[in-house]
Formats: C-alpha cells, structure tokens, sequence
C-alpha cells in the first residue's frame, strides 16, 4: 500500500498577514514623522549654504577681480553682493533671496555660536557689535572683510524658519582673513 503524503499549505494565515500590516504601519508612521521634522531642517539647510557659498563667491570675487565686494542683508531672507569698480561702471549688483522660506532671525532659546566665533546673537545680523552690522561691509582684493571705514569686521548671520528653534543656522565671518564658517543647532548645542 502506497502511503500518500500530503502537500504543506502554502500562504499565510490571517494573523501572520496583519503582523506583517502592522509592522509595516508602524515604519511608515515613523518615517512620517521623521519627514515632519527632516523637510524644516532641509529648507534651513538649503539657505545656509545659499548664503556660504555666496559669500565665498564674493570673498573668491575680490581676490580674483581685484576688486572690493560690498555685501548689504536686505529684508528679512535676501543679500546683495555689488562689485565696487574703482574706474567705470562697475557690474550690476546680484540679489539672493533665501529659498525654502528661510529668514533671518534669532531664536530666544538658542545660545550663540561656540568661541572663538562667537561675536554676538543680539540680533540676526550682528557685525562689528552693531544690530543689522555697519553700513557698508565688504571683502577686500585681499580677501579680509571691512567697513566703510575700513576697520576689519567680525560678524554672525543667523537665520532659520519662524518658530523652529531646531531650523537655527548660523554663518559667521572672520574680519582678518574673511574666513566663513557655518553653523547648525542640533537642538541642544551648535555644530560646525
């Protein structure tokens, strides 16, 4: 007599298929919140680097051009970077608006930018002790950073999206040697 094996049933049973629903909700439900948090930070992150890279551009500018670079903050997200030509119509000036909703601004709760940096968060634009900094503030055919007076200026920007503490950045530069420097405050202390 031949023995009849039987086949193993293939599939799932109905608790095996809402263990497997559930696990994928509860990933998706943390990637949600995640992407809540993540999609701020990205904006902040997007309009430091707009703002490294054109002030970078403008100390790289100077240098190159032999020319100063006058850099004005405008409003509450835009900055102006003009060549200043000493013979003939210098180029037109170039305005950078901050993406992604980003401003300046200073967060009560956020503390300023470790040392040696730290030049002030009295205000989101701080040059030289001054709220809003000097008049006038431009890199130099030598790359330093300088008021009208041609005193070197050190000074932060702050900026982030309104009302996020955690979307604070900070971009500072260094007077003597025009060296900028980016910042970023994870919540419990700034991070370069």
């Amino acid at each position: 007599m031949k023995k009849q094996m039987s086949k193993p049933q293939r599939g799932f049973s109905l608790i095996e298929g809402l263990v497997a629903i559930s696990l994928m909700m509860i990933v998706m439900g943390m990637a949600i919140i995640n992407f809540g948090t993540a999609l701020p930070n990205a904006k902040a992150n997007s309009a430091m680097d707009q703002m490294v890279y054109q002030l970078r551009s403008a100390r790289a500018r100077a240098i190159a051009h032999r020319r100063e670079v006058q850099i004005t903050f405008v409003g509450n997200n835009q900055m102006t970077i003009a060549e200043l030509a000493p013979v003939g119509a210098p180029p037109p000036p170039t305005t950078v608006s901050f993406e992604g909703g980003a401003i300046y601004t200073v967060f009560n709760t956020v503390p300023d930018i470790p040392a040696p940096y730290n030049f002030g968060n009295n205000a989101p634009i701080f040059f030289a002790g001054v709220a809003g900094g000097p008049p006038i503030m431009k890199f130099t055919t030598n790359g330093s950073f300088i008021d009208g007076g041609n005193t070197l200026v050190n000074g932060t920007v702050f900026l982030g999206i309104a009302g996020n503490a955690r979307t604070a950045r900070a971009v500072s530069v260094l007077g003597a040697t025009g060296r900028v420097r980016q910042y970023h405050y994870d919540g419990t202390q700034w991070v370069e």
